[in-house]
């Protein structure tokens, strides 16, 4: 029996594709044992340590074992399903692209891809692309919410070459994956941050100012210099699963210090008095624009736990 360590990079169809340990790339099934545990719940995603296993008599490759995962990127399941989808494994942060203008930023909808980051406690970095379309200053005036917040920001463009370096050394040698909505210039980045890669990229219909999709299934990609990145499908709808309605404070890293100062312990932040997160808002110590968020996302919880029963 011969096996090895590998890394899941990409799959369909049942047919999966490993990189070992030692730079091998192996296309892998999975072993009936672990196709009735994938039923009952375990299944495999892009990014899983792997043990994939030969017999000496048999050529093909098959996954006998995948590892305890340290970090996943999960979301609801679209179109209304029930449940959530892990969409990659073992990351170490979440590259959430957004777009100076074309398609027009909706700062809102950021706060949203944060909160997932935040639910799935991983370290999240803005990525402001198209930034020969408008100038640092808006760029950072339009996302001064999340800035003040503690977000780094990354305002790059693909056209000029400005602030890719910076973001280059905040990727190579770390698992990150890359998510925002469509049409934002996420492959078309990466491709000049790490020439050979060939991401797919399309262009922006100039009729309906979205992006059309390029990607679709998340693809783990090994890159030159060490780490990964996960390019991951286009987010048109992006849902929230899994999170208490009564958690959901705690996915904004400036309500954190303040959530056990309420006057009462099952503060819900919306019209309690003595609420201190609402008292930070009316001073402007946390900005008006994520409580907003907070509040729309609750009622969004609200709503979806009601759906259950």
């Amino acid at each position: 029996m011969i096996a090895h360590e590998a890394v899941v990079l990409q799959g369909t169809g049942g047919v999966w594709q490993a990189l070992t340990d030692d730079g091998q790339r192996i296309d892998v099934s999975i072993r009936g044992r672990l196709k009735h545990e994938a039923r009952l719940g375990l299944k495999l995603v892009v990014g899983d340590r792997v043990t994939i296993t030969r017999d000496e008599r048999d050529s093909a490759w098959a996954i006998d074992v995948i590892h305890p995962r340290r970090s996943q990127l999960a979301r609801r399941s679209p179109g209304g399903a029930r449940g959530e989808r892990i969409m990659v494994a073992n990351l170490d942060q979440v590259l959430v692209v957004f777009a100076a203008a074309r398609p027009e930023p909706h700062p809102r909808m950021l706060d949203r891809f944060l909160v997932i980051a935040e639910a799935n406690d991983l370290h999240a970095r803005m990525v402001i692309n198209k930034a020969e379309l408008s100038s640092d200053a808006a760029i950072r005036t339009l996302f001064a919410d999340q800035l003040a917040a503690g977000y780094p920001i990354h305002i790059t463009s693909v056209v000029t070459g400005e602030g890719l370096e910076q973001l280059r050394a905040e990727v190579e040698g770390k698992s990150s994956a890359l998510t925002g909505p469509s049409g934002v210039g996420k492959s078309s980045l990466m491709n000049r941050l790490f020439p050979g890669l060939d991401l797919r990229t399309a262009e922006i219909s100039e009729s309906v100012n979205k992006g059309r999709h390029t990607t679709v299934g998340a693809v783990l990609h090994p890159l030159p210099g060490g780490g990964f990145v996960a390019d991951t499908p286009g987010l048109r709808e992006v849902g929230l699963w899994n999170i208490a309605a009564g958690g959901l404070a705690e996915c904004f890293p400036e309500f954190r210090p303040l959530i056990g100062d309420c006057r009462f312990a099952d503060c819900l932040h919306t019209v309690e008095p003595g609420c201190r997160i609402r008292e930070a808002v009316a001073s402007g110590a946390v900005r008006a624009g994520r409580y907003e968020s907070y509040i729309k996302l609750r009622a969004e919880l609200v709503e979806n736990a009601a759906d259950l029963w």
